[in-house]
């Protein structure tokens, strides 16, 4: 069977985020199927750009698009966005010519390169499923302020009803968001959820800190109990709450390091010492692979975002599945459709942006007896292992894929 994949800010280990498309073609693969991914040249998420044209990265076909670039949420995004899906019509003779495909996968963020991904599959006679990472334009209006009249947000809400009146399948890594899309045209039987995940093999031989962090990680495990996160320092994470939080907790002994990069990252930083915050650490990004040997470290675990209407939908954070396999309790400040935490038992549910409920929680771990922690770390690994593997997660789409019956 041929895939074909469609996501503008598709990655790869050597490229970094996004990665889900690369570890489901991994999978795909190996059960013998051929995967061709198609993504731009620039994306904000990723640390290195590629270069136009086909490449083959770990046995998946990739062929990259040229695309413009671009800083934060203006035009040059929006452009970017047209443009990518204008150059999906130009080189579909090219795209198709060794690879017809048997099924076309629209899976690009927001939902326009669906309009291409149905023109690829009624050319070919392949199957096409739209795989939904957020609701658009729901994310922009409700996160992002933006009015339902702008043009933009007509043209998105267009295609997004496009995409479910037309596609065969919805994969939606949102568990809670069928009610939403049957409103907006699809059909009852067409909605499947296959959510986020991890990949075992990143956790087996993981790569060793920069010497630095290592050390001061090391001096401060000696005295303390280590709060960590990892991940973006964006508004929507809801950091200060947690800074606060531990401030409150200098005397007993808890610290918080923060690994990763983002937009809210120097006002943190500021603020901690502004504010002469003095049990508060921030580490640069770090390498995937230096991920688990991080988490491993910490005490704790945190994970949070602001308090939001459209996390009613569910949500599905690569990072909480990492911190399960990290085998450390976790303090969950998310108000969503769905709780994880709660679901493996993994750890303490908080409210979003409550300074005095996230220090409780930390002190609550903190002051618990070792087995009590022990045992939180082991339901979420188990929970994690059972459900969140790429595995288990890239079958299970591979099950919805061939129950279209399309003829490969």
């Amino acid at each position: 069977m041929n895939i074909l994949i469609i996501n503008h800010y598709a990655g790869s280990p050597q490229y970094g985020m996004e990665f889900r498309p690369y570890y489901l073609a991994k999978e795909w693969i190996k059960s013998g199927h051929q995967v061709l991914i198609v993504g731009s040249t620039f994306s904000h998420l990723r640390k290195i750009q590629p270069k136009r044209g086909k490449q083959n990265i770990d046995g998946i076909e990739y062929f990259w698009i040229s695309g413009n670039k671009y800083k934060g949420n203006g035009i040059g995004r929006v452009i970017s966005m047209f443009s990518f899906v204008l150059k999906l019509f130009l080189n579909y003779k090219s795209l198709i010519k060794n690879n017809k495909p048997d099924v076309v996968i629209a899976s690009s963020t927001y939902p326009i390169d669906n309009v291409a991904a149905r023109f690829y599959a009624k050319k070919t006679g392949a199957k096409y499923i739209y795989e939904v990472h957020d609701l658009w334009p729901s994310s922009p209006i409700e996160l992002g302020g933006m009015s339902k009249d702008h043009p933009f947000i007509r043209i998105m809400q267009w295609a997004e009803d496009f995409a479910y009146k037309n596609c065969d399948a919805v994969v939606s890594m949102l568990p809670n968001a069928q009610e939403h899309m049957l409103e907006h045209g699809l059909k009852r039987d067409k909605f499947y959820c296959v959510p986020n995940g991890i990949v075992e093999d990143d956790w087996k031989n993981p790569e060793q800190l920069p010497i630095e962090y290592q050390k001061l990680i090391t001096k401060l495990k000696a005295h303390s109990f280590i709060v960590g996160f990892a991940g973006a320092h964006g508004i929507a994470n809801s950091l200060k709450a947690l800074i606060d939080a531990v401030a409150t907790l200098v005397n007993d002994q808890i610290v918080l390091v923060l690994v990763g990069t983002g937009q809210e990252k120097e006002h943190l930083m500021s603020y901690v010492s502004n504010k002469d915050i003095k049990n508060v650490y921030f580490f640069p990004p770090i390498s995937k692979y230096q991920i688990p040997t991080f988490l491993n470290q910490m005490d704790a675990l945190y994970i949070g975002l602001q308090k939001q209407s459209l996390f009613r939908f569910g949500i599905s954070p690569n990072k909480i599945f990492d911190y399960m396999m990290a085998e450390k309790p976790i303090v969950q400040a998310i108000e969503a459709g769905n709780n994880l935490v709660e679901e493996a038992k993994c750890g303490i549910y908080v409210e979003p942006d409550n300074t005095d409920a996230i220090a409780k929680a930390i002190l609550q771990l903190k002051n618990s007896e070792k087995y009590i922690l022990f045992e939180y770390g082991q339901n979420g690994k188990k929970y994690v292992l059972e459900n969140h593997t790429y595995d288990v997660l890239a079958m299970r789409f591979l099950n919805i894929i061939q129950s279209l019956k399309a003829t490969f």
